[in-house]
């Protein structure tokens, strides 16, 4: 199983979008607070998660609450500050895909100390950024293309 890891989501529909990927792709999403709304939100509702019970969801108090629990676990921090693309990023079964707030992305202190875990996705050089829910999804099906049998599907039920 992947996992997809949003720090501090601020727009409820971004969120939505991606648990709904995560529940398509049958990915755990974590969710590492303070989130910029309720997940009781209507709006998140709203973007296709009246089935948010189906999702598989784990929600954190903080990062270093999430950090300490997975301390042997294999993260890609995904950001714009790095020239390691993700067209040569080499994913396993049970990595975590790392994404940031849509407005200000991952802390800088957490790229700094992670340097060789960090990921680009390719854009032209005027693109400042992607938005979170079309970024996990590029990355996400990247990630379920590298770890599929080569014979099969991406490893879905």
């Amino acid at each position: 199983m992947l996992h997809v890891v949003l720090v501090e989501p601020e727009i409820p529909p971004n969120t939505g979008n991606v648990a709904r990927l995560c529940m398509a792709t049958q990915t755990r999403l974590h969710l590492v607070e303070p989130l910029g709304f309720s997940i009781d939100d209507k709006t998140l509702r709203r973007a296709g998660m009246d089935y948010w019970h189906s999702c598989d969801v784990v929600s954190w108090r903080s990062w270093d609450a999430f950090a300490s629990a997975n301390t042997d676990e294999r993260l890609f921090f995904l950001t714009t500050k790095t020239s390691h693309s993700l067209w040569n990023a080499s994913f396993q079964d049970g990595d975590y895909l790392v994404f940031g707030r849509e407005t200000k992305g991952l802390p800088e202190s957490l790229l700094a100390a992670n340097p060789d875990a960090c990921v680009r996705i390719p854009m032209a050089d005027d693109a400042r950024s992607l938005n979170l829910s079309t970024a996990v999804g590029i990355v996400l099906y990247e990630a379920l293309r590298q770890t599929a049998p080569h014979t099969e599907s991406p490893p879905l039920k």
